[in-house]
């Protein structure tokens, strides 16, 4: 059963099965309620940028709670997608479901590293290492799938002209 999975495929998994749940979870945080949702530790180093640096307005802050939990779950998505397409051997085997795999995992990269540029700038620690350990974990995924070889077609047997096959007269 696991002799075509890929190391990439199987890596992309249990991202996803990492992802999905959590980011899930802190995007409805921020649907719920948008202030108290992005002022929890997943979120709370962008809130604290926003309101430090950028002095944005309540209405500018919840339209930019929105959008991270827009694109947080956009990730979940494109990892929901590539657990959909990899359930499909011939999708693992070829390895067509690394697209959606390498755009969760692009988005995801950008949202954690900007997360985590600005935990630092605003000094939040916790926040930091959680980001951190995060875009460790997409990045050690990107570079499997950039340094895993592509799969080469299995020959097929082919019989040589002389032998008969157990089938024919």
């Amino acid at each position: 059963m696991f002799s075509n999975w890929r190391i990439s495929s199987f890596n992309g998994a249990l991202l996803a099965a990492y992802f999905i749940p959590v980011w899930t979870l802190i995007a409805f945080n921020i649907m719920v309620s948008p202030i108290h949702g992005l002022y929890e530790r997943p979120s709370v180093s962008i809130a604290l940028f926003a309101s430090d640096h950028l002095q944005l307005a309540k209405i500018t802050t919840v339209r930019l709670a929105w959008l991270l939990a827009l694109a947080r779950m956009t990730v979940v998505a494109f990892f929901a997608i590539f657990l959909a397409m990899l359930v499909r051997p011939s999708f693992r085997r070829s390895g067509a479901c690394n697209e959606a795999l390498a755009i969760a995992l692009a988005l995801g990269s950008v949202i954690c590293f900007v997360s985590m540029v600005m935990a630092s700038k605003v000094g939040e620690i916790e926040a930091l290492r959680m980001h951190a350990a995060e875009l460790l974990m997409l990045l050690g995924t990107t570079i499997v799938m950039a340094f895993e070889r592509p799969t080469q077609p299995r020959a097929e047997v082919r019989m040589p002209a002389g032998e008969l096959s157990l089938q024919q007269p």
